[in-house]
């Protein structure tokens, strides 16, 4: 019977010797003192390694302490890959940007901060403030009808309308806003018949998101803001394609804080492919007039 069981341990490959009998159980039992250290037996020839060889396109299995050694571009699921919320670019200094190439062409900004010197920025703006014949519009929008969060004015030789909201012709230039406009034009090499004016009384004051891309501003319009008395921030987002079915979660962001006295240029696709606001801000601004110079075209 226990020739059987040896047998079998040899034919399994994992044979070992009984103990000797009158071991203590627990006790070393390896060569006593001034005895050889037993030879070490050569390779086998016969032997199958049990170590298969790593493709190089398989990634080893994450361990404590090596985690850098994983892609870290992407995260998958059982359903695919995660995607990740972008952090929304911020935009200080001064030069002309490049914010897309696609879909509908190549969008440019160009930011301008000190166009107007503190002392004619104040000049321009307590002026303004005092001489513009400020109204609240009502818009509706989803068939809610509600005053809009800030004061407006228009002044162009065309009419002008967006959502629910129309303006007639006005030729009636405040002096003041015709040097602004002229200005402009000189920096720029642009031409403009128009101007929204907008008056942020405080932070509590905004305008969502939306595009300037009314048929009667034309194709690829060039769109000039010049920002007049606190700093808000101008916040800019790319329209997502068709397949997100309108959401906006994943898409490009943009930050501009414009200052008092800033020049902000709006050319190329920037209305097709994107959608700016000045969002309301909790806590205390002062007022901020901003000034959108454009070329309307006869409807």
């Amino acid at each position: 019977m226990a020739d059987n069981k040896r047998q079998r341990a040899r034919i399994q490959g994992s044979w070992a010797a009984p103990p000797s009998k009158g071991k203590a159980r627990g006790r070393p039992t390896g060569p006593g003192p001034g005895s050889k250290p037993p030879s070490r037996p050569g390779p086998n020839p016969n032997a199958v390694s049990m170590t298969s060889k790593t493709p190089e396109t398989t990634t080893s299995p994450t361990t404590k302490g090596q985690s850098d050694c994983l892609p870290q571009t992407l995260t998958f699921t059982e359903t695919g890959p995660i995607r990740r919320i972008p952090e929304p670019k911020e935009i200080v200094k001064d030069g002309s940007y490049v914010i897309s190439v696609e879909p509908g062409g190549e969008a440019r900004i160009t930011l301008t901060r000190d166009f107007l010197l503190p002392e004619e920025a104040d000049y321009v703006f307590a002026t303004l403030r005092d001489e513009i014949p400020w109204a609240q519009k009502q818009n509706c929008i989803q068939g809610q009808t509600f005053d809009e969060p800030r004061l407006t004015c228009w002044f162009g030789e065309y009419p002008y309308a967006y959502t629910k909201v129309r303006w007639e012709k006005n030729t009636d230039w405040n002096e003041t806003l015709l040097y602004v406009k002229s200005r402009i034009e000189e920096k720029t090499g642009q031409t403009f018949n128009s101007c929204l004016l907008n008056y942020y009384r405080s932070g509590k004051d905004h305008v969502s998101w939306h595009s300037d891309d009314e048929p009667s501003l034309g194709s690829k319009p060039a769109i000039a803001s010049v920002s007049l008395g606190d700093s808000r921030t101008f916040e800019m987002r790319k329209k997502p394609p068709p397949e997100e079915n309108g959401d906006y979660t994943y898409t490009e962001k943009l930050k501009i804080p414009l200052t008092h006295g800033s020049l902000l240029m709006m050319e190329g696709a920037s209305q097709d492919d994107w959608q700016h606001q000045i969002p309301r801000e909790y806590h205390d601004r002062d007022a901020r007039i901003n000034l959108t110079f454009r070329t309307i075209f006869p409807e």
